[in-house]
């Protein structure tokens, strides 16, 4: 199967080289011509527009930071669509537009996957990340094999824009957990806490979580870089309240989480790392909430496998 890829970002940009890696034929675009350069340097051509891979390749993926950018990418390769085409959306995005656009793709006579990831950027460099794919089964046993090459575990959840809705659900909750071991990292150091023996005695109970054991470490050693800027988290929360929302469910701590991510957006700018939220109890305290021996960035140190679809306790 030829792949096209489209988006060479902070994610795609990993998820098409564990493509590469493994050896697919992969032709790639980007607006950003060093980031197709490097994939080229890889391993992987070059095309020419989002047009020129539909027209050249079996499935389209497209890894974008906005709605908008998708929408503008499938009008440009529609066009192309056609019967054996298949258009891959692994961007995050709202539930309903990936829906539509998908129909789109489909009234066009190819078929269209909405597979969003999950699980950090470190993940998706060695293709150790989760993959939810929306779809109907025969075009989910088409991609199963692709999807593998980029996640460990693949998780087939039906229609086309559950996936998206399962991944702004969790993005909120990563949000939620983000803010609430800043609060409380920076009562530790307040009240004097050795911030090694802090980390390890929440890494071993029942209040640890993906989100301790990778982002407290970046928080602690003074990094505050985890490639997830505070725009994006915005988008997704943005969205998980929308779902609220129209379902009528009255939430109280998403719109405070919404709230402190503006006032964090506007103390560091917009596009600012996500982690730098702690910094906000800094200011407030006078406190470093930082300890040595913690890494400046995250490496995933498991073995790269070839992925899997998990089965669903029904």
């Amino acid at each position: 199967m030829k792949i096209g890829f489209i988006g060479l970002g902070n994610v795609g940009g990993k998820l098409a080289g564990s493509l590469v890696r493994n050896g697919m034929d992969v032709t790639v675009f980007d607006l950003n011509s060093e980031f197709v350069a490097q994939k080229v340097a890889d391993g992987a051509k070059a095309g020419e527009s989002a047009a020129h891979l539909m027209q050249l390749c079996d499935a389209v993926i497209t890894c974008l930071p906005s709605p908008a950018a998708s929408d503008a990418v499938v009008r440009e390769m529609l066009p192309y669509v056609k019967a054996g085409k298949i258009w891959m959306e692994m961007s995050t995005t709202d539930a309903e537009e990936v829906k539509r656009l998908s129909a789109l793709i489909i009234e066009a006579g190819g078929e269209a996957v909405d597979c969003p990831v999950s699980g950090g950027c470190h993940r998706a460099d060695t293709g150790n990340i989760a993959i939810y794919a929306g779809c109907d089964r025969a075009t989910f046993d088409k991609v199963l094999p692709v999807l593998t090459h980029m996640g460990r575990r693949i998780l087939h959840v039906g229609d086309i824009g559950t996936s998206s809705t399962l991944k702004v659900m969790t993005n909120y909750l990563a949000t939620m957990n983000l803010l609430s071991l800043c609060e409380a990292l920076t009562v530790m150091k307040a009240a004097g806490m050795d911030m090694g023996m802090t980390y390890e005695a929440i890494k071993m109970s029942s209040g640890t979580s993906f989100v301790h054991e990778t982002e407290s470490q970046l928080i602690l050693s003074g990094s505050r870089d985890v490639n997830f800027t505070m725009d994006l988290i915005q988008k997704d929360i943005g969205l998980f309240q929308k779902i609220a929302d129209t379902h009528g469910v009255p939430l109280e701590l998403s719109p405070l989480m919404i709230e402190m991510m503006t006032d964090g957006q506007n103390r560091y700018g917009e596009r600012a790392q996500s982690d730098r939220m702690i910094e906000r109890l800094e200011e407030a305290t006078g406190l470093s909430v930082t300890a040595p021996g913690f890494p400046s960035e995250l490496v995933d140190d498991e073995p790269e496998e070839r992925g899997y679809e998990v089965v669903p306790k029904r």
